[in-house]
């Protein structure tokens, strides 16, 4: 989903040069509030109805909320050539493809056009979960789940419509207790241990088809390094974005894969190794001076998301719509 007046990348097809960070110096930035509804099946909803479960391969129950999501992002573009700047808030960029990262960052911009972007998502990581998902017959407890990401981009490599995208985050789980009640040894127990550090590599390109219209494609690799090789995975992604613009009309629709293939075998499941396929669709309209009320956009997206593992207990399914207003300025 974009909030800006009109999609960024078909900005950059539609002039012959990189554009700037900005269009003027000093602060800008845009805020939207939106309403919506978020499903979620998995074994792992620590707010639903599954604090107590009686067999690993029952179904996961449905979880249904409305929601409210306010989003928006504020930044100060400064430099003679209006080349650095920095931000903080959530990406238009990251959000047409449905990702919602809260980050703090620093941008600059190299005569060529290429654009080095740092940034720390100190968030992005935290939640609850449970402190052994696989406790039968009694209540699960819930227990804090925290870490940081740190990543950078480089945009434009070398003059073209290259991008890289890598990221470092860390995991911590504060009362890890993953299989205990299955009476484990402690050194098999530590084979469960969800600690983990994650590195993630994404690059794509920008293709344009005509003055109004883009496809990006992506290709992604990520490593997960846990403290218990059963949660240890390595990861190869394909994504596919397309942009589209008719007046002021915008429209983003985003289709990736993911396949996981974890180290070791799961000693609560007879030491199956785990192996995850994972689909997502997102699509998001923009709908720029709604109303006619300037600088106003109506906003609506819609998310749906589908794990499938080896092992029943890991799927999930997870549905999200949202409309709401937002305002640049």
């Amino acid at each position: 989903m974009k909030f800006a007046a009109s999609l960024l990348p078909l900005t950059l097809l539609a002039t012959p040069c990189f554009a700037q960070l900005s269009e003027q110096a000093g602060l800008s930035g845009e805020v939207s509030i939106n309403a919506g509804y978020f499903s979620s099946e998995s074994q792992f909803n620590t707010d639903g109805d599954q604090k107590t479960i009686q067999t690993l391969g029952a179904p996961s129950e449905s979880d249904s909320k409305a929601l409210i999501l306010p989003l928006g992002n504020i930044a100060y573009t400064f430099g003679s050539n209006l080349n650095q700047q920095f931000y903080l808030g959530t990406a238009r960029e990251d959000i047409a493809v449905g990702t919602l990262a809260f980050e703090l960052g620093y941008k600059y911009q190299l005569p060529s056009g290429m654009v080095i972007d740092a940034s720390f998502l100190p968030t992005v990581m935290s939640g609850e979960t449970w402190q052994d998902p696989y406790q039968l017959g009694t209540e699960r407890q819930t227990t804090d789940e925290s870490g940081n990401a740190y990543r950078l981009k480089l945009e434009n490599l070398a003059g073209t419509k290259f991008a890289v995208d890598i990221a470092y985050a860390t995991k911590e789980i504060d009362q890890e207790k993953s299989g205990v009640q299955a009476g484990l040894t402690p050194s098999q127990l530590n084979t469960l241990d969800r600690n983990a550090d994650t590195f993630y590599l994404k690059t794509d390109y920008k293709y344009g088809i005509d003055m109004t219209s883009m496809l990006v494609p992506r290709l992604s690799y990520i490593h997960s390094s846990a403290e218990g090789d059963a949660h240890s995975f390595t990861g190869y992604g394909v994504e596919l974005s397309y942009f589209k613009a008719i007046q002021q009309h915008q429209f983003a629709l985003t289709a990736s894969y993911l396949k996981r293939d974890y180290d070791s075998g799961n000693l609560v499941f007879n030491g199956m190794t785990r192996d995850d396929a994972e689909y997502n669709l997102f699509a998001a309209y923009e709908h720029a001076h709604f109303l006619g009320w300037q600088n106003w956009s109506l906003i609506s997206f819609l998310g749906y998301g589908h794990s499938d593992s080896n092992i029943d207990f890991y799927d999930e399914k997870e549905y999200l719509m949202s409309m709401g207003m937002n305002y640049h300025f």
